[in-house]
């Protein structure tokens, strides 16, 4: 690596801002590359790009051309930083780049090649070295254009490039395809636990109960349900601390389990002045708003634990309906339906809780409850552990990946 050359990207590259749409003619219609279309590996997805009206002056400052790189600089998400890149290889055709991005281009096509500095900048942002490039704005992340060109870049001889991107690319391939099993794999165990819910409730014995959720409330088998809407009393950003009451919403729910790692909390005065939305133990917690559909059972030994407004939670009459038994109904195709229809027609991805009361629920005795509870449990747990086992592989090849780009970019492969 001693024959190496050190340089800054802004001296080995040019950097140029993306287009916005037009405003004075003449205006040419070309592809514009979005943040839509980078993948997590690094690849341009052309599925879905868009082809919108410019003006025809700015677009020739901004055509891209075979091997320029595409750098996210502007969106991002939550567990999401910006500065992904995408390699531009489309050797025909009128495209640009939209303004939430930047095109990044070789200055001397013979002291770097383009594959080289793409698979370098893609293994930047796998180390998560832009995450302390960029700031927060309106939920958007931006990238500091200028704390990113004084990146500095190691690089061989042209030749010595070209192997490194090869044998990168051969690994890539493998891992790709290793993962892509995994998927297959993680996929298959959901899809047997739903074929085996899809049998027990359809068609249902015609001698179990279907009724809807209100009249499960007027009978009394469920006692309560209620939803973590708390209108004014909503808490601030502010006023969570780092120990005290527990406060969820459905992004604690994961695999079908209460996730507590992920809670917010609040102090015990401030968690007094919330008086709705609060569940208990044993609860069926179901996600109705932005992610809809997960289903878990509350375990705690907190007293009392808040639900945000993405929640849901149904207090089971354990003498008539059994949680576990709920959870596992909730989870299939004979309750999914109906909330799926009722989101076709709105434009919201919510399902408000006097709607959930119109749903029909199908209850057998509590005895061929207990009968189907241990029936899928045994299943339901099955496939927890190979899920558990995927996204071990998964993460194992994700370390892989990066392993192999750190050896690369240190001289060492």
């Amino acid at each position: 690596m001693s024959t190496w050359k050190t340089r800054a990207l802004s001296e080995v590259c040019e950097f140029t801002n993306g287009l916005w749409k037009g405003e004075r003619p003449p205006f040419v219609n070309v592809g514009v590359i979005r943040n839509t279309n980078f993948t997590k590996e690094g690849a341009l997805d052309d599925s879905d790009i868009a082809y919108l009206d410019v003006e025809a002056k700015k677009f020739e400052k901004r055509r891209l051309r075979f091997g320029d790189i595409i750098l996210e600089k502007s969106g991002g998400g939550p567990k999401q930083p910006v500065g992904r890149v995408v390699l531009f290889d489309k050797p025909d055709g009128d495209f640009s780049f939209s303004n939430f991005t930047a095109a990044i281009r070789v200055r001397d096509p013979k002291e770097i090649h383009f594959r080289f500095l793409h698979k370098f900048l893609h293994w930047i942002y796998l180390t998560g070295a832009t995450e302390d490039m960029q700031s927060n704005s309106t939920g958007i992340r931006n990238l500091h254009g200028d704390r990113y060109e004084a990146i500095q870049i190691k690089f061989p001889e042209l030749l010595e490039q070209q192997r490194i991107v090869n044998v990168l690319d051969q690994a890539s391939e493998r891992i790709a395809t290793a993962r892509a099993n995994t998927e297959r794999n993680l996929h298959s165990s959901r899809a047997l636990f739903e074929s085996h819910l899809q049998s027990v409730f359809s068609p249902p014995n015609a001698s179990w109960e279907r009724v809807t959720l209100e009249t499960l409330l007027e009978r009394g088998w469920i006692e309560s349900h209620l939803d973590g809407n708390h209108g004014s009393e909503y808490p601030r950003k502010e006023e969570f601390i780092a120990e005290g009451i527990p406060y969820i919403s459905a992004n604690c729910l994961d695999d079908e389990r209460v996730d507590m790692t992920r809670a917010k909390f609040l102090s015990p005065s401030r968690a007094l002045t919330i008086r709705k939305g609060i569940a208990k133990d044993r609860d069926v917690l179901f996600a109705h708003n932005a992610t809809v559909g997960p289903v878990a059972i509350l375990g705690t030994h907190e007293e009392k634990v808040i639900l945000g407004t993405s929640l849901t939670y149904y207090r089971c009459n354990p003498a008539n309906i059994l949680p576990e038994y709920l959870a596992h109904y909730m989870r299939s195709f004979a309750f999914k339906t109906q909330y799926l229809q009722l989101m076709r027609q709105s434009t919201r991805n919510q399902v408000p809780i006097t709607k959930q009361r119109e749903f029909f629920h199908i209850i057998p005795p509590v005895a061929e409850q207990q009968r189907i509870i241990g029936a899928l449990n045994e299943i339901f747990e099955k496939g927890k552990r190979l899920r558990s086992i995927c996204q071990q592989k998964a993460m194992a090849l994700e370390a892989l990946k990066k392993s192999l780009f750190h050896q690369a970019f240190m001289g060492e492969l």
